[in-house]
């Protein structure tokens, strides 16, 4: 049943972060809500967990001059419609993004993907829809949980998540100011004011708070965990020092253990490290394009490479 307090586009759309790249489309069963801005090659940007497209208004900003930038709110989040629990699990999602690009006769050749948006990303490369050829994890959550949390983690967002009562009590919870800004710090992010506004919106949204609570009762990444050595495609795992969702050490840990991978270790930022600096990010992410052939490489910069090749 909506409520008065879920988002609604004629009256919080204006003034979205991007709103003048928003278009709703239709595919497969869902109405989504993306943002395509710029031109060049395509790059698809899938935010976290409890997120949306405003997570990456900084880095639009930024990568829109040299790509095609993609980015949808991920299905029962932001302003994309309700999906079935299926729609929710991550090999749905990841089936729902495949069906998106479809529509928009998209074909993005690099994908950056932050928390469980890395997740998704890395499915659709392990199912080759799309065939992206290089992955940029931002403090991805590619890992199950270990521990007691894992033995809890997806019970309980399911016995949350079926009660229909939840997420109107959850949104309530949220909106006051002590809980919205502990859930905030948690992250070891400090946002700016607009960001951070964004969120307590959407932490007040009823239906936003039911599609996170319905992706993270249908979340299993086991068998991704298994997969991904067998990864095609060019893995940069980008880890921030500060971040107190998902433990940096994790990234070291996949670097390890996946041929394609390297790891990029920030000594600054927490879980949101793409808003704090997205102007950094967007560096890394320019830098991987050309060293995977996506951009091409600067005059400047292939005359200092032969210069130091006939130094050496």
């Amino acid at each position: 049943m909506a409520s008065a307090r879920d988002l609604d586009w004629d009256r919080d759309g204006p003034a979205w972060p991007n709103a003048v790249h928003s278009r709703f489309v239709r595919a497969g069963r869902l109405c989504w809500h993306v943002q395509v801005a710029g031109d060049g090659p395509a790059l698809l940007l899938l935010h976290g967990t409890g997120a949306s497209t405003h997570s990456w208004a900084g880095l639009v900003a930024e990568l829109a001059g040299d790509f095609t930038v993609v980015a949808p709110d991920l299905p029962g989040h932001g302003f994309t419609g309700v999906a079935s629990q299926y729609g929710l699990s991550l090999p749905g999602m990841a089936h729902g993004v495949a069906e998106l690009l479809d529509a928009l006769e998209i074909a993005p050749v690099l994908g950056v993907g932050h928390s469980a948006g890395a997740a998704i990303l890395a499915r659709c490369v392990l199912d080759r829809r799309p065939a992206l050829r290089g992955l940029v994890s931002l403090n991805g959550a590619l890992l199950p949980f270990g521990g007691m949390a894992g033995r809890l983690f997806s019970p309980l967002a399911k016995l949350m998540a079926i009660n229909p009562i939840t997420p109107a009590f959850l949104s309530r919870r949220f909106s006051r100011p002590d809980i919205f800004d502990r859930l905030i710090s948690g992250t070891g992010s400090r946002v700016d004011p607009a960001s951070a506004a964004i969120y307590r919106r959407l932490a007040s949204s009823p239906r936003h708070v039911a599609g996170t609570l319905g992706m993270m009762a249908n979340w299993d990444l086991r068998r991704l965990a298994r997969e991904l050595p067998e990864l095609p495609a060019a893995l940069v795992l980008v880890a921030a020092a500060g971040d107190r969702i998902v433990p940096p050490e994790q990234a070291a840990e996949l670097a390890a253990t996946i041929p394609t991978a390297r790891l990029e270790t920030l000594s600054w930022g927490g879980h949101l490290a793409h808003e704090e600096r997205p102007a950094e990010i967007a560096d890394l992410i320019r830098r991987f394009a050309r060293e995977i052939g996506v951009l091409p490489v600067p005059a400047s910069g292939l005359e200092k490479e032969l210069d130091t090749r006939t130094v050496n």
